[in-house]
């Protein structure tokens, strides 16, 4: 077998980040009743306005089927409402309603919170730099999976 060195990985390093980061946002969304899972449909959608299912699931990378039941149920909280598209009356939108508003500005307090947790010890500047790389690493991934896989994610464009 072949050794590894995962001290020096890029890809663990962001990888195991990502998980600690995303438990500590459900610890800290928990209290709220919101799940990380909701936090992420109503983050999208303040993002990029109204998405398809399909749309949705590519940018929080799962499955259609699986997006539903999460859909389904904060439908019926009235955060969300989906409507025919103005093009295509088959496809169907997924929209953020008024009543998800106080539920945003709770996610956004919480987000706040992990931030501060995860750059306890940074300064500024070097958050900064640390956005600055994370940033030319999406663009490097991004360039390299468009010239390898084109259109594979056509319609996850804006992650």
């Amino acid at each position: 077998m072949v050794p590894y060195d995962y001290e020096t990985s890029i890809g663990y390093w962001l990888t195991v980040s990502t998980q600690i980061l995303h438990r500590a946002l459900n610890d800290e969304l928990a209290p709220t009743g919101i799940t990380y899972r909701q936090s992420q449909v109503i983050g999208w959608l303040k993002v990029d306005g109204d998405v398809t299912v399909s749309e949705l699931a590519c940018r929080m990378m799962i499955e259609p089927p699986t997006l539903v039941g999460i859909l389904d149920r904060m439908e019926s909280m009235g955060w969300i409402g989906r409507h025919s598209s103005p093009l295509d009356r088959r496809r169907k939108l997924i929209r953020l309603t008024a009543s998800a508003e106080p539920v945003w500005e709770r996610i956004v307090q919480c987000f706040l919170n992990v931030r501060q947790q995860a750059t306890t010890g940074l300064t500024p500047s070097q958050v900064e730099t640390l956005l600055e790389l994370l940033r030319t690493i999406h663009q490097n991934m991004l360039a390299a999976e468009s010239r390898s896989e084109p259109g594979r994610r056509a319609e996850c464009e804006s992650v």
